[in-house]
């Protein structure tokens, strides 16, 4: 196994066990301690670990947001099945966005059989996903954000106005009726603003737990999506109260 293999798969495991002894990764990677011990080292230069008395467990976020490789792995089965709701909407000929997040970057898997399909993103793991595909991709160039794996935007280096995308799917950590989507980073929620307006539909692909949420930087009113799209484990007061809103939400 690659170090950067070794490095993802003990994120996954913190992800899902929450704090981990030093001899239960050995075991579990089936490497020395002294291979974990680089590994860990690394990965707490980065910020994305913490050592604890015998062990480890994931970095707690300062600002509210986790990384994106916690998220990765967060709710995953629910994630999968957005992004193949979401893929149904996509089809030959389609120019789309896909956003940064982690249930975005599932779309990815679902879409590499379409034909003359051409996908503009801000996300590196969107774009390794499709470097194998026939799909034409677009990278939005600008500054990186290290911890999101995402390419933050600016209308100097990138001309949003020459964009001709059919379909958007735009990610949000939060989403309230009254406030409509939200997300923690000022840059990357500018990104979005601007292409939702350049887009003919908006389409927002959320877990159920961003639901009642209105966190730091606002993106867009409900007015200016066309489809939200989460999981089945949406509470009932959500449903009943979105009927009104004349979006379509749609359960995955």
């Amino acid at each position: 196994m690659l170090p950067l293999e070794r490095q993802k798969k003990i994120i996954e495991l913190l992800t899902i066990r929450k704090v981990m002894k030093l001899g239960e990764l050995t075991e579990e990677l089936q490497i020395s301690i002294e291979t974990l011990r680089r590994d860990m080292n690394l990965l707490t230069r980065q910020g994305k670990i913490e050592k604890i008395y015998g062990g480890v467990k994931l970095a707690q976020s300062k600002f509210g947001e986790s990384t994106i490789d916690e998220r990765m792995f967060s709710q995953l089965s629910e994630k999968e099945r957005i992004a193949r709701k979401c893929s149904e909407f996509i089809h030959d000929g389609d120019c789309i966005y896909i956003d940064s997040g982690s249930t975005t970057y599932q779309i990815a898997k679902y879409i590499k059989q379409k034909k003359k399909l051409t996908v503009i993103t801000s996300s590196i793991p969107v774009v390794n996903e499709l470097l194998d595909s026939d799909i034409e991709i677009l990278i939005i160039g600008g500054k990186v954000r290290q911890n999101e794996q995402s390419i933050v935007a600016f209308d100097y280096l990138f001309n949003f106005s020459e964009l001709n995308i059919t379909k958007a799917f735009i990610c949000a950590s939060g989403i309230t009726i009254e406030k409509g989507i939200s997300d923690y980073n000022l840059e990357e929620a500018n990104t979005r603003k601007k292409i939702i307006e350049l887009s003919q539909q908006a389409f927002v692909a959320a877990d159920s737990s961003k639901f009642g949420k209105d966190v730091t930087i606002g993106i867009a009113p409900l007015d200016k999506i066309d489809y939200i799209i989460t999981d089945d484990h949406l509470h009932e007061a959500f449903i009943t109260s979105f009927k009104d809103t004349g979006i379509h939400l749609l359960l995955s």
